[in-house]
């Protein structure tokens, strides 16, 4: 009798059995583990490091949703942050008014709104030509931000929420409050992934990415899928945008540009298309890559020898992070365009069928 504790190869027998969210005993115990290590967690950080880690966690929902729309239909999209700013703005405009709780999701479902026109181009054009229009709309975005009186043309609004059932959120509670906050709506969001992702709607999206015209033969809708696939990328990303809104208590169009939606697009790529693991990993390699090169930057900035050797009018310090950006990027698409997550799977399979090697 097989061992569902140690179990070291596929023992399904049933359709039932193959689309289960987890495989085994272990995944189900590792996830717990998982839960109660990020519950802990913000009880030996400091303020500034569970700040690193809000954005972390929000970030990882907006690729979430990311990966809906580029890895698992295999739409390109270059206009994320512009959803996310969607959903950033309606919690702006709706937050005097509404609780958190109802705004959050509102933002959600006009941003879900906005990306199914926006995915519309979708049912004509596909690759370069769907990112060019995707591209479009992020630049757009901009633009009717930054010229509309009601949306302070692109300058701050502020988004406070002072107490939440008798809880005084302020200074010193604030990231801790909003970090559990986001990894509850985290945990939530992952959920809704999976079950979505495991049932007919999942495949019928890998199966529009692998072939449109074969999905259509087999009887599915490859334009209504591509619209599904867009709306709820929006989706994700307006939650996202949402409690962003609420953690930097404001709202400025800076946030949303087309430089955080090719970060979002390369924190998928290096995490791993298409992946939950890899939605979690890529958001904070990024993040880490971009506070470590911040610090190495200061230092080169501080550093007499390193300014006496730099050619003058060059600023090399400036330059370091977004070239180390764009090396990082390159360097995973040649040698591990699978991204961490395979590196993750590999890591996995060998505890597992340790001490036999495959």
């Amino acid at each position: 009798m097989r061992n569902p504790w140690a179990q070291t190869g596929n023992y399904r027998t049933s359709y039932v059995q193959d689309t289960t969210i987890f495989a085994n005993y272990r995944e189900i115990v590792s996830v717990v583990l998982l839960l109660v290590a990020l519950c802990v967690l913000p009880m030996f950080l400091e303020r500034s490091q569970v700040l690193v880690l809000n954005f972390i966690l929000i970030y990882a929902i907006a690729v979430l949703g990311l990966n809906i729309t580029t890895g698992y239909a295999g739409l390109i999209s270059v206009g994320q942050a512009a959803f996310m700013g969607v959903g950033a703005y309606t919690v702006a405009l709706s937050a005097p008014s509404l609780p958190f709780w109802l705004t959050i999701p509102l933002g959600g479902f006009t941003a879900a709104i906005v990306g199914f026109i926006v995915g519309i181009p979708s049912l004509r054009v596909k690759h370069l030509y769907l990112a060019l229009a995707t591209l479009a709309f992020q630049e757009i975005f901009v633009w009717v931000v930054g010229r509309s009186p009601a949306l302070a043309q692109g300058a701050a609004i502020p988004v406070e929420m002072r107490n939440f059932l008798g809880l005084e959120i302020g200074f010193r509670n604030h990231n801790y409050f909003w970090y559990y906050v986001i990894l509850f709506v985290l945990v939530l969001m992952v959920i809704a992934w999976r079950n979505l992702l495991r049932g007919k709607y999942g495949r019928a999206l890998i199966a529009v990415r692998d072939n449109d015209r074969a999905a259509d033969a087999m009887g599915m809708d490859p334009g209504r899928t591509k619209l599904m696939a867009f709306a709820l990328g929006a989706f994700y990303g307006g939650v996202a945008g949402g409690l962003l809104a609420y953690m930097q208590r404001a709202v400025v169009v800076e946030e949303f540009t087309l430089g955080r939606s090719v970060a979002l697009l390369a924190m998928a790529i290096v995490g791993g298309l298409g992946t939950v693991v890899g939605s979690l990993l890529g958001p904070a390699f990024i993040e880490f890559l971009r506070l470590y090169m911040e610090r190495l930057s200061e230092w080169m900035k501080s550093n007499a020898f390193i300014q006496s050797i730099t050619p003058a009018g060059v600023d090399v310090a400036s330059a370091l992070l977004p070239l180390s950006f764009g090396l990082v990027i390159v360097l995973f698409l040649v040698f591990e365009p699978r991204g961490l997550y395979n590196w993750w799977r590999l890591l996995r399979s060998y505890f597992r069928t340790w001490p036999f090697k495959y």
